[in-house]
């Protein structure tokens, strides 16, 4: 069956549906001493069985890790993913670095190569890399790449297929595009290496073979990708297998078996492999495998450079094939493919077709880019990320020496092989260590769920994102399955105890029938009769606040509270919030936040109100705006501090300090903008978990065992935190069903108390 997809589409399938899909990596790394010697050490503990973990294991060698992500809808969401792979194992070397380069370092004598070691249950796997150490030579299995794995949404594909009246089932139809796909992609494979191989040079300790010859080359080769060339790692023999049909394509690959060519289908080293996943008889989807490691890029490739080969792989399946591409098409697409790894650093590369005539290599790529981007607006398909991609895909072909591979080579004859790659590690290094608390790609995620999401994937949980917007994860390990939403509500506790909680009243009520000193107080449901009862509370220090409320919204602490006006106001914001609101006693003292997981107190932190320090000269908006240019201050609890806020309640409390937002502190003073402590609220987070007697925390135990309560963030008044808890000298303000984790993991000072990590223990894992 011919599929002219083109034709049958153009004018009935429009816009960005083009672009669905699912998108997955694998990237292997080498891990490296500080010197830019192979490690000698094993795998991790920390991931366990690299057999069972998800997405991260090895690859041929005990020291070449290999980071994997699911399939993803998004492609930004795929490099974020496994940039975050990259961030947790660069965390837990000891000494070592992942060595950012599809050329291998420093390598040892063969039999000083460790290969990847496994327990009884992974015998075979173990056998299977013995084999290829004694096939191919264990240094040959250290060339390292990106494997890029691509699906077509299956909305597309039905809409195709419904275009395409085909006679043929849906399944068969499917297989067709995606043998379309490949057999393109063999052909067009050339052009991605062309602006993105990043692979030019090896180290002098590196013995290079050209398609593993008998005797070595010289190893000072200057190429554009020798990972593609022919001194890359490739099957001894040339071998076509027959992409016409899913039967022609397995028979063929039978019968490199059965003529002893490899030893079984994976050992065909294709640079496009359909791949089997779900059905054995069907194409799951493609695998991309032509793809160095981009030493500039600390995920190893761009997002640009991604969209490029998504877009080829698109421009493929939507033109002409010019031939059946059998051994003669493909010897030719092979040429093309080792030709411009070899030599397309030169800057007028020419290649000679099967007519004899001379093409230029540019001219060529700058058609095909343009028909690309011709494609796209045919297709109406109108994404800024994707025109970027061409755009710059077009500006590297007319100005080929911009391209990053002469950014790299530049580096490498300045500093030297070994320590320009070791010199970008240590800056990956660093920078994993600065931000270790995002999810890349995935940082509209609520920070506390991007910490729990973070240690699911070091101890190889697969989760899925049920809701994005509300922080609603599955996940799932060994017949574990937990629901998760907001990274605290769980099934850990009852619907009663959430409600509880939730509702301040409730809370009070509970705790003083256990003898637990909550503050004193009275409810009211009307705001005239609250405004009314102004003189009952007059020059009384008092709290106004909703009945129900997280994050310090609608809170008013008014210490003297000698003006009705503010009073008024005060009740007003509270019943925006709620319709039955609480006015108590304000208790002096500090506040700290108990986050308590069952029976132990994990976190405490005290939480200073949103303030800042003047220098004398600038105003307390000047003070704020500069304190919010921390970049560890953000908005929507997605970095470890907020950003102080300058509104109507920031207003109300300055006005009972006689001070305003143009107000100029004196050097050194403290000014604080709230009475509040919550970090939502602008407040800094200090831990004092170590600092604070367990007297105190026995009673933060028993307030959670009276709400019958498994997770919580409690809130205690403690005006000493040096003396021993009595019966009257704190007092618990609330109890919190769905306590933030990433302030007490990334406190503005002090310890990373890993509550994401109790918290999966908490859930089984």
């Amino acid at each position: 069956m011919k599929l002219d997809f083109f034709q049958s589409t153009l004018n009935s399938l429009k816009g960005n549906i083009w672009l669905e899909g699912l998108f997955g990596l694998e990237k292997e790394n080498i891990r490296v001493d500080q010197a830019g010697n192979l490690a000698q050490t094993p795998h991790p503990k920390i991931f366990g069985n690299k057999l069972k973990h998800p997405y991260i294991t090895t690859d041929f060698s005990e020291s070449q890790v290999e980071m994997i992500t699911p399939p993803l809808s998004e492609i930004g969401q795929a490099i974020g993913f496994l940039e975050t792979i990259h961030d947790i194992v660069s965390l837990e070397l000891k000494d070592e670095y992942l060595w950012p380069q599809s050329i291998p370092p420093i390598l040892p004598a063969d039999q000083h190569i460790p290969i990847a070691q496994y327990d009884e249950d992974g015998k075979e796997a173990r056998e299977y890399r013995e084999f290829l150490a004694q096939k191919y030579g264990p240094k040959n299995q250290l060339f390292s790449g990106i494997h890029f794995n691509f699906s077509y949404s299956e909305k597309l594909l039905e809409l195709l297929y419904r275009n395409a009246n085909s006679q043929v089932s849906f399944d068969e139809f499917k297989d067709e595009v995606y043998l379309k796909t490949a057999r393109q992609m063999l052909r067009l494979r050339w052009l991605y290496i062309l602006m993105y191989g990043d692979s030019p040079v090896v180290d002098p300790s590196f013995e290079l073979q050209c398609k593993m010859a008998p005797y070595p080359i010289e190893n000072n080769v200057i190429a554009l990708s020798i990972r593609n060339s022919c001194f890359g790692y490739q099957n001894f023999d040339d071998l076509f297998p027959d992409y016409s049909t899913i039967t022609s394509y397995k028979s063929s690959i039978n019968q490199m078996i059965k003529d002893e060519k490899i030893a079984a289908a994976k050992e065909l080293y294709s640079p496009v492999r359909p791949k089997f996943i779900r059905n054995p008889d069907h194409i799951s989807y493609l695998e991309f495998r032509f793809i160095d490691i981009d030493p500039l890029t600390k995920a190893g490739i761009s997002d640009e450079a991604l969209r490029f080969l998504h877009a080829l792989a698109l421009y493929g399946l939507l033109t002409d094939e010019p031939d059946d591409f059998g051994t003669e098409a493909q010897t030719e697409a092979n040429r093309y493919h080792t030709g411009v790894a070899m030599y397309g650093l030169n800057v007028a590369p020419f290649l000679i077709s099967e007519n004899g005539k001379q093409y230029s290599i540019w001219t060529k790529a700058q058609t095909i880019i343009k028909g690309i981007t011709d494609l796209f607006e045919s297709l109406g398909i109108d994404d800024p990320k994707y025109h970027e991609s061409l755009n710059q895909s077009m500006n590297l072909i007319e100005n080929p020496r911009e391209r990053k591979v002469y950014e790299v080579l530049k580096g490498i004859v300045k500093m030297g092989y070994i320590p320009f790659h070791i010199e970008k590690a240590k800056q990956y290094l660093d920078e994993s260590r600065n931000k270790n608390y995002n999810f890349w790609g995935l940082e509209d995620l609520e920070l506390s769920t991007q910490l729990l999401l973070r240690e699911a994937v070091k101890r190889g949980v697969s989760f899925e994102i049920l809701d994005q917007k509300e922080n609603f994860v599955r996940f799932r390990k060994d017949g574990n399955t937990q629901y998760v939403k907001q990274a605290t509500k769980t099934s850990l506790d009852n619907y009663s105890s959430i409600l509880a909680m939730e509702n301040k009243l409730v809370t009070k009520k509970i705790l003083e029938e256990h003898q637990i000193r909550v503050p004193k107080g009275t409810e009211y449901t009307s705001a005239d009769v609250a405004k009314a009862d102004f003189l009952v509370h007059q020059g009384k220090p008092v709290v106004i606040k909703p009945n129900q409320t997280n994050f310090g919204l609608g809170i008013t602490i008014l210490k003297e509270n000698v003006d009705e006006q503010t009073y008024q106001r005060a009740i007003e914001i509270a019943f925006e919030f709620d319709s039955t609101i609480l006015i108590e006693e304000f208790i002096s003292g500090k506040e700290f936040r108990f986050f308590v997981i069952g029976d132990e107190v994990v976190g405490i932190l005290h939480r200073v109100p949103a303030n800042v320090t003047g220098d004398g000269t600038k105003t307390i908006r000047e003070l704020v705006e500069l304190k919010n240019q921390d970049p560890l201050r953000g908005k929507g609890y997605r970095t470890p501090l907020e950003k102080i806020r300058l509104e109507e309640a920031e207003a109300m409390f300055l006005k009972q300090q006689v001070k305003d937002f143009d107000t100029i502190p004196a050097s050194g003073e403290i000014v604080y903008l709230r009475e509040n402590s919550n970090i939502s609220t602008g407040g800094d987070s200090i831990d004092f978990t170590d600092d604070i007697p367990d007297s105190y925390k026995q009673i933060a135990v028993q307030a959670t065992k009276a709400l019958n309560v498994v997770i919580t963030g409690l809130d205690m008044i403690i005006p000493e935190v040096s003396d021993e808890a009595t019966v009257d000298n704190y007092a618990i303000i609330e109890l919190n069903f769905n306590p933030a984790i990433h302030i007490h993991c990334h406190p503005f000072k002090g310890k990373n108390r890993r509550l994401n990590e109790k918290l999966m223990d908490a859930l089984g894992y």
